[in-house]
């Protein structure tokens, strides 16, 4: 390891140290009282601050002059608790889906670049498609995964789209991404995505996206079909049960108070 290793290293420490810091106690601590805990310099803390502070993990008080954890903070742990509300609130609604169609249906949210099942439904179907819980997929093979990618927001999107490697899962997975920005905008005008066969052999999928108050996409919902029971009349019924489930996970997040 170099010097500049071993310096990026100790700088990350400190953050971690900090944060641990101000949330064990969860009260307001000064420049003086956080040196004097981390036992480091104030100067070599002063532009620690600055930089946690202009990214929001840190909020200063002219007031008190003192720091505390800041709204980057809670943001990211609204986020992990809001998975574990919309699993709770989405399962009951993946029962009505599955038996409004015969066809397997999920939740999924957003894990890295893929999508990731968190709670599933099987189809009662001799022939189906299997949905479990932690299966992973690109976000830009699968239904529910490009719904979450069309309504990420611009910037997260963007960065996606200039890192991502479209491997094929299978010969009908996109290869271009000008074809896969086409397809996300028409995914966002119509609040629908399609799979057709991108990335299981023989598997049609259609998937709706949730959105907060905010229109922060929160996750995806979709149904899971072989392609031999795919048709325009199967299309049309599992798009309105869909869309009625994505509406009612919504609403419900609109009611319930915040903690």
């Amino acid at each position: 390891m170099n010097g500049d290793d071993r310096a990026t290293v100790k700088s990350a420490d400190r953050v971690l140290t900090l944060l641990e810091l101000l949330g064990r106690w969860d009260r307001e601590m000064s420049h003086t009282e956080i040196a004097d805990a981390m036992g480091i310099p104030k100067s070599s803390l002063t532009q620690l601050l600055r930089t946690l502070v202009a990214r929001e993990y840190l909020a200063y008080s002219a007031l008190t002059k003192g720091y505390h954890l800041g709204r980057a903070i809670r943001r990211l742990a609204d986020r992990s608790s809001q998975s574990y509300d919309l699993v709770e609130l989405v399962k009951p609604l993946l029962e009505e889906i599955t038996a409004a169609t015969n066809e397997s249906s999920a939740l999924n949210i957003l894990s890295g670049d893929e999508a990731k099942v968190v709670a599933a439904v099987n189809s009662p179907m001799r022939l189906l498609s299997h949905m479990r819980l932690g299966d992973m997929a690109p976000l830009y093979a699968t239904s529910g995964g490009k719904v979450i990618l069309a309504f990420l927001p611009p910037d997260m999107q963007e960065e996606y789209l200039k890192r991502v490697q479209l491997v094929p899962a299978t010969h009908k997975t996109i290869r271009t991404i000008a074809d896969l920005r086409a397809q996300l905008q028409t995914i966002r005008r119509e609040n629908l995505a399609y799979s057709f066969e991108e990335f299981t052999e023989g598997i049609v999928g259609m998937a709706c996206p949730i959105l907060d108050d905010q229109g922060t996409v929160l996750g995806s919902i979709n149904v899971a079909m072989p392609a031999v029971r795919y048709s325009s009349a199967a299309r049309d019924r599992t798009a309105a049960v869909l869309n009625k489930a994505a509406s009612a996970v919504s609403q419900q997040l609109r009611r319930t108070p915040s903690t």
